[in-house]
């Protein structure tokens, strides 16, 4: 018969080595990764995520997320349930569990995460479900695309995501269980179709990267289509991150990195810009300008000052190209008929704090609208603007974009198509890690 002593050195062992295998694990994944697509059929241009939510009938339902990179939590069409029943929720309709007014999630959000914006209303506690004995958690959302402020119901989620070694998708699943907000359909009408949620991902801790625990590293890689038919990529992670055709090619190898900067009362994304140079010209920025990153503003918006020597310099540069009438919302169009016109247009630098250069090219600096018209994707933002520089999707297109949230860094490529590949080039098909 074994002793007391015995018989702890025995489950110590045992512990011992339980650990050290778990320790040595190392999945098969860095990464998790999402497709992301480009909407053409809003007011403006905007970005969604793809993710799987309710699983029915042996597969999953997906649902289709705006990219944003500044809301506070994520919100969504969705139904509360307190008690659910085989059959209750209704076909093709998420349904959740609510948070009560009396948990600690409800006051957090309400008080610090929620939206900060005048329209909102005052939220109360008299909602409440059939049969259930408690308040439901109603939280302020605002329309990122309309402005309007209406209000959801705080829930607990489930989603599910495919994981990544950076070159291809695994069938191997993983889920986050976070806090988000259950709206009705009425608040997404000003959405693109088939897109009825906001995947927040901002600094805030209710979004989605704050739920997406170890093995990853905090880090948000993000790669913006240019065209609505081929899927873009977002993966949170530590990397590799690899595009066709150079499978052998890390992307952060093509990275400059810049610090991410806080700005008070917003859980966005800023970096700081010294100067704006095209050429051997060059606009310099008080010191106390704020560059604000935005997946939300279809065009780099610039404050008046800055916008007007913007474009005085570039009709300098571009003196032999014909003129276009202006077209809403740009100030600086030109009549073009060859792609070779367009190249003479310059590079935009813009000029960090530690000397690196993020360099827009004509790709991301020119939109064509027609066969005949091509503008300068800036617009003026008026004097008045909160944010010297609003920098937009079309200036982040086919450009790799790297949100280093442990170390507070923005790492950035400049345009993908002048290394031979796009945000379109990565490897989505399936492997089997079972």
């Amino acid at each position: 018969m074994l002793s007391l002593l015995q018989l702890s050195i025995i489950v110590l062992a045992f512990v011992y080595h339980k650990n050290e295998a778990i320790a040595a694990f190392v999945p098969p994944y860095t990464s998790i990764v999402v497709p992301v697509t480009k909407h053409t059929d809003a007011v403006k241009p905007l970005y969604s995520v793809e993710i799987m939510t309710k699983y029915i009938n042996m597969q999953f339902m997906h649902a289709n997320f705006l990219i944003d990179i500044d809301a506070p939590f994520i919100w969504h069409y969705c139904i509360l349930q307190w008690n659910p029943t085989p059959g209750s929720c209704p076909t093709n309709t998420l349904c959740t569990y609510p948070v009560s007014c009396e948990e600690y999630q409800c006051t957090d959000v309400r008080t610090i995460y929620s939206y900060k914006n005048p329209s909102c209303p005052p939220v109360t506690n008299s909602s409440t479900l059939p049969g259930w004995g408690y308040c439901t958690c109603p939280v302020n959302v605002v329309d990122p695309i309309s402005g309007s402020c209406s209000q959801a119901l705080l829930n607990y989620d489930d989603f599910t995501v495919n994981t990544s070694n950076g070159k291809s998708i695994f069938t191997g699943l993983y889920g986050a269980n976070p806090n988000a907000a259950c709206a009705s359909t009425s608040t997404f009408q000003s959405f693109p179709a088939n897109v009825n949620g906001v995947m927040a991902f901002s600094s805030s801790p209710y979004v989605l990267p704050a739920y997406l625990y170890q093995p990853l590293k905090r880090s948000l890689a993000l790669c913006l289509p240019s065209n609505p038919s081929t899927p873009g990529v977002l993966f949170f992670g530590a990397g590799p991150y690899y595009l066709l055709p150079q499978s052998d090619v890390d992307v952060r190898s093509l990275l400059s990195y810049t610090p991410l900067l806080k700005y008070p009362g917003s859980f966005g994304y800023f970096i700081g810009v010294n100067s704006i140079v095209i050429r051997r010209r060059s606009i310099d920025l008080p010191l106390n300008s704020t560059t604000k990153l935005s997946t939300i503003e279809p065009y780099t918006t610039l404050r008046t000052d800055i916008y007007n020597r913007l474009v005085d310099i570039l009709s300098i540069y571009t003196f032999g190209i014909p003129r276009a009438r202006p077209v809403t919302p740009f100030g600086l169009c030109f009549r073009t008929f060859t792609r070779y016109i367009l190249m003479q247009v310059p590079d935009i630098d813009l000029i960090l704090p530690n000397g690196k250069k993020w360099t827009i090219a004509t790709a991301n600096s020119i939109k064509q609208l027609t066969r005949d018209v091509a503008c300068l994707a800036f617009v003026d933002g008026g004097m008045a603007a909160e944010h010297a520089i609003v920098i937009g999707t079309f200036q982040f297109e086919d450009n790799f974009l790297e949100f280093d949230l442990e170390n507070s860094t923005f790492g950035f490529s400049s345009s993908l198509l002048r290394r031979q590949t796009s945000c379109a080039n990565f490897n989505f098909t399936l492997i089997n890690t079972s």
